[in-house]
């Protein structure tokens, strides 16, 4: 089975303690402090890696650690800072947190390398302590611990096009002829168990990635079969071929079955549903020159904008049509990636002292909010993001910040400040 998700535990370096411990030399009986700092635990660092296409490395290997800061030593020697981790995943790959699946991090597009966990700062050694009137400091700064975090790995394929339609009505066939992908092909259900991706070129047009994905069936969107291993993929696709089997060799209904698979994508996400499609009524050699079934499909999806391709990608009749208006439809497209905005911030949902440590104040009849996590929340959202701003919402509701709102006397229509941003208050 194609390796699409994995669950993972992931730990920063605790950083090293600070030293006590003060200067012992020949005609200096007195010295002073000279206890050295702990060096920083190392960060847990994820990076794309382009070699990579699935997620099988992490079913052998669960737990990732960072190394420790060394303590701190005499003579103020700074300890040894812990080793980074460096966890390489392919593109497309989103880090979610174990427990609520709020999205962390989304290694796509030009996040090419992401720190997920920070290490523990080290501790001051005792040299820092030295005041005029405390000049024997018997005491250090321990080292701030490490972070942990379960998260899950969930890969979504990255490609233009996808392809959708039931199983053995030629999807893997068509990519074979068309891109330089080689998937394994045979005459039964649920065939194609590995996304297989192809580069389509084209002589005067733009060429495109494709993707045939494992097939749908009725209630993939309930993760019936291999449905949410389909679904999730084509989640990051600008449009897709819907391919059925015009000939209706295994007894099937183009038509209906058109209709049952656009329903699966409806229900899981509605974005899905609405992408671009085009269809590939394929199997056309098997027809014997009967056009009522093109005659069928053409009726019924032309006047709803969705054009039909009579093809064949046993004997390739009809694919150059097809691909050259999928690159028309493409070029016409925007081209900027589909990425998931973060939902969860370790820095702060795992801050060692996780409260927001917030005021509420009334000045002028405005509410002012205040606080070093809020500022810090403020600084990792991108509030003008409706996805960001409800983010941002709930943080506001968790933290108990709305309710005390209320206590201060807030009314719907009131400006809310939090440091550079100023809100209306509504319930």
């Amino acid at each position: 089975m194609f390796a699409d998700r994995a669950r993972i535990f992931l730990k920063s370096g605790k950083g090293g303690d600070g030293h006590v411990s003060f200067r012992r030399e020949k005609y200096v009986p007195n010295g002073g402090p000279d206890g050295g700092d702990g060096g920083n635990g190392g960060d847990i660092i994820f990076v794309v890696d382009e070699g990579l296409n699935t997620l099988a490395d992490f079913r052998n290997r669960r737990k990732y650690a960072a190394g420790n800061g060394e303590d701190g030593g005499k003579r103020n020697c700074h300890g040894k800072n812990g080793e980074d981790l460096y966890v390489k995943v392919p593109a497309g790959t989103i880090l979610r947190e174990a427990e609520s699946g709020r999205v962390i991090a989304d290694m796509s597009g030009d996040n090419r390398q992401q720190v997920i966990l920070s290490g523990g700062k080290g501790g001051n050694g005792n040299q820092h302590y030295a005041t005029s009137t405390m000049q024997v400091p018997n005491y250090a700064q321990p080292g701030q611990p490490a972070m942990e975090l379960e998260v899950l790995l969930e890969l979504k394929t990255i490609a233009d096009v996808g392809l959708i339609g039931f199983p053995n009505v030629g999807k893997s066939t068509f990519l074979s002829r068309v891109t330089n992908a080689k998937p394994k092909i045979a005459n039964y259900h649920f065939t194609t168990l590995n996304p297989n991706l192809g580069v389509v070129d084209m002589d005067g047009a733009s060429g495109f990635v494709i993707a045939d994905i494992p097939g749908l069936i009725e209630g993939a969107s309930e993760g019936v079969g291999l449905g949410h291993e389909f679904l999730r993929h084509i989640e990051r696709t600008r449009m897709m071929i819907h391919i059925v089997d015009a000939a209706s060799t295994e007894g099937r209904d183009p038509v209906a079955d058109i209709y049952a698979i656009n329903k699966e994508l409806e229900n899981y996400d509605e974005v899905l549903a609405k992408k671009p499609q085009v269809i590939a009524a394929n199997k056309i050699d098997a027809l014997g020159g009967d056009s009522e079934a093109l005659d069928k499909l053409r009726s019924e999806f032309e006047p709803k904008g969705i054009k039909v391709f009579p093809m064949s990608a046993v004997t390739g009749e009809g694919v150059k049509e097809l691909l050259y208006h999928v690159s028309d439809v493409l070029s016409k497209m925007p081209a900027e990636p589909i990425v998931f905005e973060q939902e969860y911030f370790p820095e702060v949902e795992l801050s060692p002292d996780n409260t927001t440590g917030h005021t509420v104040s009334v000045v002028d009849g405005v509410y002012v909010v205040e606080g070093p996590q809020i500022e810090k929340m403020l600084g990792y959202t991108n509030l003008e993001n409706e996805k960001g701003f409800m983010f941002f919402q709930n943080f506001m509701k968790e933290k108990g910040i709305l309710d005390e709102l209320k206590a201060a006397g807030i009314s719907e229509g009131d400006t809310v400040k939090l440091y550079g941003w100023e809100f209306e208050y509504y319930e």
